[in-house]
């Protein structure tokens, strides 16, 4: 594996994750507390992969932003996705921790309810991942393959 296949990877990490994440959903909302537990805790280590990829990566290129290559609306559409997917990937890591936090003290009220606030969010951050991956490498490189 070189170092230009961990944006691929990142992007595997955060698609399985959104799949994940989901699962868990739809169990808990047709009472599988067991099977919720484990799709979530899944999916935590998956994000937690993926945050050790994406630091290992940026430390690997030093830093170095891969440049977008499209132009006019769609510049403007990657922008907004792109500024709104790293504020909320900044919260997302406390307030997952929350929730797992609160889970692990069988604190399941509070769990519920900051839950509902942190799933649509990671939701979010894992699925436009994806997206910045697609826009990046396949979409709309910079450098033409």
């Amino acid at each position: 594996m070189s170092i230009s296949d961990i944006p691929a990877l990142n992007a595997g990490l955060n698609g399985l994750s959104t799949i994940l994440i989901v699962c868990g959903i739809i169990a808990i909302k047709k009472g599988k507390e067991n099977a919720h537990r484990g799709f979530m805790f899944s999916a935590v280590v998956v994000s937690a992969l993926f945050l050790v990829g994406y630091v290992y990566h940026k430390w690997a290129v030093k830093g170095v932003h891969t440049p977008f290559g499209g132009e006019g609306t769609i510049e403007l559409v990657y922008y907004v996705m792109l500024i709104t997917h790293i504020i909320l990937a900044m919260a997302i890591v406390p307030l997952v921790l929350r929730v797992v936090f609160l889970a692990i003290t069988r604190q399941f009220e509070k769990h519920k309810w900051w839950a509902r606030w942190t799933y649509p969010i990671w939701l979010y951050v894992s699925v436009t991942g994806v997206l910045v991956y697609f826009f990046l490498y396949v979409w709309f490189p910079s450098h033409p393959a």
